[in-house]
C-alpha cells in the first residue's frame, strides 16, 4: 500500500530516478528552459528549487552539496556564477511550469519548465518596476494608511460642500422628530 506517499516515483527505481532528475536539472541550468512531460516537470521543480536556494550562498560547502546532486562541473559553474546573481532577490519560486498539450504518438501531457528570471515575455513589466526589498504575503498597514490618506484628501478637497450638507442634515432630523 502507498498510503500517504506523496512522492511521484515516475515508474523508476531510486537510482534511475535520481540520475534522470540530475540530468534534467543540468539541462535546465544549461538551456534555461526544457520541454518534458508534465509529471517529470512537476517532480523536477521539487528537486531543482532547493538546489537553486543553495546556490544563493556561494561557498565551497554549498558547491560541494550541489555537486553531490548534479555531478556536472559546468552546470555548477553556470548555477553559482550566472544564475545565482539573477535569483538573489527572489525568495523562492525559481521555476515555472507551462502546460503545452498532448504529445502525438502516446498522448502524454507535455510541459515546458523554465527559469522565471530568464523569461523575456513575462518578466518585462515586473523587472522595470520591482527591484526592492523582500516582499511578504502579509498586507501590513500600508493599505490602511493609504486608504485613510485618501479619505482625508477627499475631505479637504470637498470641505465646502461637505459642510453645507452637514448643516442641513441636523435640521431635517429635527423636522422629522417634531
Amino acid at each position: 500500500m502507498r498510503h500517504g506517499d506523496k512522492q511521484n516515483n515516475l515508474g523508476r527505481k531510486k537510482a534511475h530516478r535520481e540520475a534522470l532528475l540530475s540530468n534534467l536539472t543540468c539541462q535546465l541550468i544549461q538551456h534555461k528552459r526544457i520541454v518534458t512531460t508534465l509529471a517529470k516537470a512537476k517532480v523536477l521543480r521539487t528537486y531543482a528549487e532547493p538546489l537553486f536556494t543553495k546556490a544563493k550562498e556561494n561557498s565551497t560547502h554549498q558547491r560541494r552539496i550541489v555537486f553531490s546532486y548534479l555531478q556536472d562541473k559546468e552546470a555548477i559553474k553556470e548555477l553559482f556564477d550566472v544564475i545565482s546573481e539573477k535569483i538573489a532577490g527572489r525568495p523562492g519560486g525559481y521555476t515555472r511550469v507551462i502546460k503545452l498539450g498532448a504529445r502525438t504518438g502516446d498522448n502524454a501531457e507535455m510541459a515546458m519548465i523554465e527559469l522565471v528570471d530568464y523569461n523575456d515575455v513575462y518578466g518585462k513589466g515586473k523587472a522595470e518596476k520591482k527591484e526592492g526589498a523582500k516582499r511578504t504575503r502579509r498586507a501590513g498597514g500600508s493599505r490602511k494608511k493609504t486608504g485613510t490618506e485618501e479619505a482625508t484628501a477627499k475631505q479637504t478637497e470637498g470641505a465646502g460642500p461637505a459642510d453645507t450638507t452637514a448643516e442641513t442634515t441636523p435640521e431635517t432630523t429635527e423636522q422629522q422628530t417634531s
